[in-house]
């Protein structure tokens, strides 16, 4: 290796994976891109955080935005804010999607969390997103509700991704809702070629679930195979992603471990990853080679399987019914979350729209 030796642009230069800043943080996507970062992604969440550490750089354009709406609520504000981020996001990622021919070079916006049981609120949301830039993403759970959205959204043309996904069954019903979608497309001589969906795991938080799990119900695990228990679904999901032929490309994000990464190298995987992870991957000497289609060892599966029911749930495809995605742990956790943080985001543009008289300003 080189004294030059950049892992994750030698990933994306030697194999077919791809992977995103998984924010939209000027900073953070202006460094991804210039180490062949090919998207990014945004949430209400990631839209908190980040004001939370770049205020400075949005406080001026809040309050115009605050000043120009007289009438808005708390929440049509936050959502302008999380709407013009995103077309920040899309404006430097313009550049990529354009000499990729709209291939590559997507952000991601997500749909409103509260909105995880209706299906018609979020395919009205989806397309209005989809429309806001050419090289939009849109971003919708993997719930019951959800899975209806991603087939109506892909007819109406919108390239969504899906999320709050973490098993075999939900990955799976998001693929083929896709394929519904855009094979209605086809029916109506409507164009596909340009569409580029994409069906995230988040690996991560399926660990977390399973940690939680095993240690309320009282399992004997070692907890190192919990680590092993996201990327064994996420190779499982691209071998039945191959067979059945779903066009839409899988994403891994929710990082915990450099596993997380190097055990998911090709197969024509994205990776979103957080600025943090990108900086002690780079800072690494990790040799890059092909890992996603070498086989967990049996041996985890066996062990994983037969101790963890919330596994087997998450392995197998028909592990859950879609009625219940929504009750899935990982799913409940990380919903309660997202809709959290949205809260804690209308903080921030509560306290710019009426000041705190208790706090000095």
């Amino acid at each position: 290796m080189t004294e030059n030796y950049i892992p994750l642009k030698a990933m994306v230069e030697t194999t077919d994976t791809d992977y995103w800043n998984d924010s939209c943080s000027i900073s953070e996507l202006e460094y991804a891109i210039s180490n062949g970062a090919v998207g990014a992604t945004t949430n209400p969440v990631i839209v908190y955080n980040v004001l939370k550490d770049e205020l400075h750089l949005w406080k001026e354009r809040i309050l115009e935005i605050i000043a120009e709406n007289s009438t808005a609520t708390e929440d049509e504000i936050a959502w302008q804010v999380i709407e013009e981020m995103a077309l920040k996001g899309a404006e430097l990622l313009a550049p990529v999607f354009e000499k990729e021919k709209g291939a590559k070079g997507r952000i991601s916006i997500q749909t409103n969390a509260k909105y995880y049981r209706n299906t018609s609120a979020m395919v009205e949301q989806a397309v209005k997103f989809g429309k806001m830039a050419p090289n939009m993403q849109v971003k919708m759970p993997v719930t019951e509700a959800g899975v209806a959205a991603f087939e109506e959204a892909t007819y109406q043309g919108v390239n969504i991704n899906s999320t709050v996904c973490f098993t075999l069954p939900q990955v799976l019903a998001a693929g083929e809702a896709v394929e519904k979608g855009l094979k209605r497309r086809e029916a109506e001589g409507l164009e596909t070629a340009s569409m580029t969906p994409v069906c995230t795991i988040m690996v991560g938080r399926l660990d977390d679930w399973l940690k939680i799990s095993a240690r309320k119900d009282g399992i004997d695990i070692d907890e190192s195979l919990l680590d092993l228990a996201g990327i064994a679904v996420m190779k499982k999901a691209v071998n039945i992603f191959r067979e059945r032929g779903y066009r839409a490309k899988l994403l891994v994000a929710a990082y915990r471990s450099q596993l997380h990464w190097t055990e998911l190298i090709g197969g024509g995987i994205i990776h979103t990853i957080p600025y943090k992870w990108q900086k002690q991957y780079n800072e690494s000497n990790v040799e890059i080679k092909n890992s996603t289609d070498t086989p967990m060892e049996e041996s985890v599966i066996k062990e994983l399987y037969e101790k963890m029911e919330e596994f087997r749930k998450a392995y197998e495809p028909d592990g859950l019914s879609p009625a219940e995605f929504d009750t899935y742990g990982a799913t409940a956790r990380t919903l309660r979350g997202f809709i959290g943080g949205y809260d804690q985001l209308v903080g921030i543009i509560r306290d710019l729209m009426i000041p705190n008289p208790d706090v000095q300003q």
